[in-house]
């Protein structure tokens, strides 16, 4: 059956900077099959089911280029700390107590609903339990980017390296040729990996064609430790490593010089920005407009729960603009359509999915959703684009569509019980407390 979208207003992302009024979009299973004038949509399909969103804003769903979804179950553990006393003394301790496949599909499964409730589609993770994740995206209708960590060092998943290793191919193969389930190499971080491993990793990734994901730069102590340990920058070393290309999202990167800023360019380097994280680690600023200037491709994350503590990618993309106005003394830099692709095209195009997602364009996977712009907050209207960016909230998403299947509708999950899921989080609450 086909589905035909009538909003006020329509976003296709490409072309770039453009808003069609009195169109429509056309669904049929999976995919876009038609942009084109309402009154031509009513005509050409008649039969189809056609939903009217007359105070909505239509566009593409948004892409979480970086977070840790099972994570969320550690929401507000520890906060208001420096990144290595936060990873050292709580999280990493927190995580050896709990993280188990229980926790991790719990988590990743409650992660993915507010997700979803703010207008993310997409989500590229990086925890452990790969299976567990690769489960909850399937069971919550998320695209969901499998990244499989590894470290040098033993948790409850792995003993060592090749063997978070070991596990990440097995689990790809599980679920290779599954829709909407893909697998990364997530190395943690320069840090906790070695050189031997990081071969290893370009090795495979080149070998089984997958893509890096990887924590670099995030604080001046990782950049001062690598310059004491390599004598060398983090990203100078992954560089003679071999592990700067366009298989790579560099998550962070907030500490880049100009050099290292034309080394990303010339590599095909992606970057995940996660502002909110940055902020509330005091990790730094991101030189974002740098970055876009020279020509290197930016998506916006939102990091886990532990560390944001939100998962909503709407007022991440506010903050990054903001911030990249502040930071580069440009109010100009990174405008509001600029940062709306930043959260929906530029995260596809680091995963490489820019063909399927990413945009309103007849072919394309339908992940789509609506925002309803009639609020008090979002009024008068002058600009939706503007509109979106600077004034709306993530509880004004009232629709999310995922391969063209609705997911919510008026703000309700439509595969998913909201009491369930508040009750499996009160519980992991509860057990965590108790430990």
């Amino acid at each position: 059956m086909k589905t035909c979208l009538h909003p006020k207003y329509l976003i296709p992302i490409e072309p770039a900077a453009t808003v069609l009024q009195n169109h429509a979009l056309v669904m049929q299973d999976e995919k876009i099959l038609a942009v084109l004038s309402s009154a031509d949509a009513r005509q050409q399909y008649p039969d189809a089911l056609h939903i009217e969103l007359a105070e909505h804003a239509l566009m593409p769903g948004m892409v979480n280029l970086h977070g840790h979804s099972a994570m969320s179950l550690l929401r507000g553990l520890a906060d208001d700390l420096s990144l290595m006393d936060w990873l050292n003394n709580h999280i990493w301790p927190a995580e050896k107590k709990h993280v188990s496949e229980e926790f991790v599909f719990d988590g990743s499964v409650y992660a993915m609903a507010e997700m979803l409730r703010g207008g993310t589609t997409t989500i590229n993770d990086m925890y452990f339990y790969h299976e567990a994740v690769a489960r909850a995206g399937l069971h919550t209708g998320m695209r969901t980017i499998v990244g499989c960590s590894v470290l040098e060092f033993p948790t409850g998943y792995a003993a060592d390296a090749d063997a978070y290793l070991d596990k990440a191919m097995a689990a790809q193969q599980v679920f290779q040729g599954q829709s909407g389930v893909a697998f990364r190499l997530a190395p943690h971080a320069p840090y906790t990996v070695s050189d031997i491993t990081f071969k290893k990793i370009v090795a495979l990734a080149d070998k089984h064609d997958m893509g890096i994901h990887c924590h670099i730069h995030e604080s001046m102590d990782e950049v001062n430790d690598s310059l004491r340990d390599h004598g060398m920058r983090p990203l100078q070393r992954l560089h003679q490593l071999g592990l700067l290309s366009p298989r790579l999202i560099a998550a962070h990167m907030v500490h880049a010089n100009e050099d290292e800023i034309q080394l990303l360019a010339q590599q095909g380097v992606h970057i995940a920005h996660n502002p909110a994280s940055n902020l509330k680690l005091a990790s730094g600023f991101a030189p974002i407009h740098a970055m876009q200037s020279a020509g290197v491709n930016v998506g916006i994350g939102t990091d886990g729960a532990a560390s944001n503590n939100k998962l909503d990618l709407l007022g991440d993309l506010r903050m990054a603009a903001l911030l990249a106005k502040a930071v580069s003394s440009n109010p100009t830099a990174l405008n509001a359509s600029k940062a709306l692709e930043m959260a929906t095209l530029a995260g596809a195009k680091a995963l490489g999915l820019d063909q399927q997602i990413g945009s309103l364009v007849a072919g394309k996977l339908a992940d789509i959703i609506a925002i309803d712009l009639s609020a008090i907050e979002t009024l008068p209207l002058f600009d939706p684009v503007s509109q979106i960016v600077y004034a709306a909230g993530r509880e004004q998403i009232s629709h999310v569509w995922v391969n063209g299947r609705c997911l919510m509708a008026e703000r309700q999950l439509l595969n998913q019980d909201a009491a369930q899921l508040k009750d499996k989080a009160i519980w992991w609450q509860q057990r965590i407390t108790a430990a």
